[in-house]
């Protein structure tokens, strides 16, 4: 049996690659809307890509499976589980007419790629579709599964936050529930043997937990010993009170994510090809409606950028941040090193943004600059300068940490609004003043900033954040 997990670091995101090499069949498990990395594997390993399967129906990325279909007429393996609402919905609009080849699996199936089998176990709870993959080489003469593919349901060091049906799409008094369902599917969980590899949908930093942890691995024994989460599961109601309280506030583009893997995300093929661009005309464009994402670093940005540019570092943060900021059919233009830009358009269409029309470089901008273009500073002072301002004085504090994190403490008079949930609440943000923003130590922050100052606000970055505050002695609610 060939096995490969493929990891992306900036959605912290697995897929996994599993071939039978006698008959040179493979499927892919979770994988993200850019297909190319798994074909390229297979490839190189002599194997061909016949199946397709999802553990569930994401909402931090978007699906390559419909992709898979289109592009190699493979056969997709879906959930039938979680009842009305909870079901894929893309299977029969191929391109062209007609369905692509699928089946639908319900709790207990099984199916077989080449001599390798895969059964599905419905695992709800982080969505109520949810399956997990117990996979057996029949081919090496094993009769028993080597290991089980968990997707969001299981993590190194944590299970699948079960929140998001209530606060990314939006569905009234789901948490509670949806804690209890996945308690439940943690009790069957500590059932399973403990030899078994456990191989999950994602690793520390992604959105979907608040505890994953760095290995990207585990087993089931080891989990059952020592993930505080599945040791929390004591009884249901201290479960379900540890489960929820802590999760970060997911990125705005969730709900988003939810809708399209379900009904199908568009066909990606070649992707977006924009031109480059002078500054003069992405600022010109700016004046349209369209969107500009500056991925240069901050020391870069708050010394001059285009009137209007985000601030959106082409780092671990990039695709979360214009996923949080920009809206799905938004024209996007970018200032970016002609050779980062394939990683950017990557970023940017594995969570749908894929209306990327064109873009400028570090270099052509640094010419515009010297030729007396238009550019916009960013003003950022220490946060300990707030010690030093009258108190008749016209500001307002922006605290962007998660809600966990201010209840635990935070300066007072400050409101208090996650960075990646500024754009649904932008309404609560006055602009009569100066909106002076902090996070822990400067990083959340300072998307905020440059968010809101595309906006128009007087925004400014207080550097150091609650870290440096705290350190100065500063009054803490």
């Amino acid at each position: 049996m060939f096995f490969r997990m493929i990891y992306d670091s900036k959605l912290a995101q697995a897929a996994y690659l599993i071939g039978c090499q006698r008959t040179g069949e493979a499927i892919v498990i979770d994988p993200m809307r850019n297909v190319e990395q798994y074909e390229k594997i297979a490839a190189e390993e002599g194997l061909k890509l016949t199946a397709v399967t999802e553990t569930h129906i994401h909402a931090d990325f978007l699906s390559g499976a419909r992709e898979l279909a289109e592009k190699h007429g493979v056969k997709a393996y879906l959930s039938d589980e979680g009842g009305e609402g909870w079901q894929y919905t893309w299977m029969d609009k191929k391109s062209g007419g007609g369905s692509y080849d699928y089946q639908l699996l319900k709790d207990g199936d099984t199916f077989k790629i080449g001599n390798i089998e895969f059964k599905a176990l419905h695992t709800p709870g982080h969505t109520p579709e949810h399956m997990s993959f117990m996979v057996t080489d029949h081919g090496g003469g094993a009769s028993e599964p080597m290991g089980i593919a968990t997707g969001d349901f299981v993590f190194v060091g944590d299970v699948g936050r079960p929140d998001l049906l209530e606060t990314a799409a939006g569905v009234a008094g789901a948490k509670e529930q949806s804690a209890k369902v996945l308690y439940k599917s943690i009790q069957k969980f500590k059932d399973y043997p403990d030899y078994l590899q456990l191989w999950p949908g994602h690793g520390a930093g992604s959105a979907c937990g608040k505890a994953l942890g760095a290995v990207p691995q585990s087993t089931v024994g080891y989990e059952k010993r020592f993930n505080a989460a599945i040791n929390s599961a004591v009884n249901e109601a201290k479960f379900v009170e540890s489960i929820i309280y802590g999760q970060p506030e997911p990125p705005y583009y969730f709900a988003r994510m939810k809708r399209d893997n379900k009904v199908g995300p568009a066909i990606l093929g070649d992707g977006p090809a924009p031109k480059n661009l002078t500054p003069a005309k992405l600022l010109a464009a700016r004046k349209d409606s369209a969107v500009l994402l500056d991925t240069r670093l901050w020391n870069n940005y708050v010394e001059g950028h285009l009137p209007g540019a985000m601030f959106t570092p082409l780092d671990k943060s990039f695709p979360t941040i214009p996923g949080s900021y920009v809206e799905e059919d938004q024209p996007i233009y970018l200032v970016v090193a002609e050779n980062n830009l394939s990683e950017a358009i990557h970023d940017l269409t594995n969570i749908g943004l894929d209306n990327i029309v064109g873009y400028t470089t570090p270099d052509q901008l640094k010419d515009y600059a010297a030729a007396g273009g238009e550019l916009e500073r960013t003003e950022h002072r220490p946060i300990t300068d707030l010690k030093k301002c009258p108190t008749n004085e016209p500001f307002l504090v922006l605290d962007v940490r998660r809600q966990d994190e201010f209840d635990a403490g935070h300066l007072a008079g400050t409101i208090n609004i996650a960075h990646t949930r500024l754009l649904p609440r932008q309404q609560e943000i006055p602009k009569d003043r100066p909106i002076w923003i902090h996070c822990r130590t400067g990083v959340r922050s300072s998307y905020a900033v440059g968010y809101l100052q595309s906006l128009g606000y007087n925004a400014v970055q207080l550097d150091g954040g609650y870290v440096d505050w705290v350190a100065a002695d500063g009054i803490v609610v």
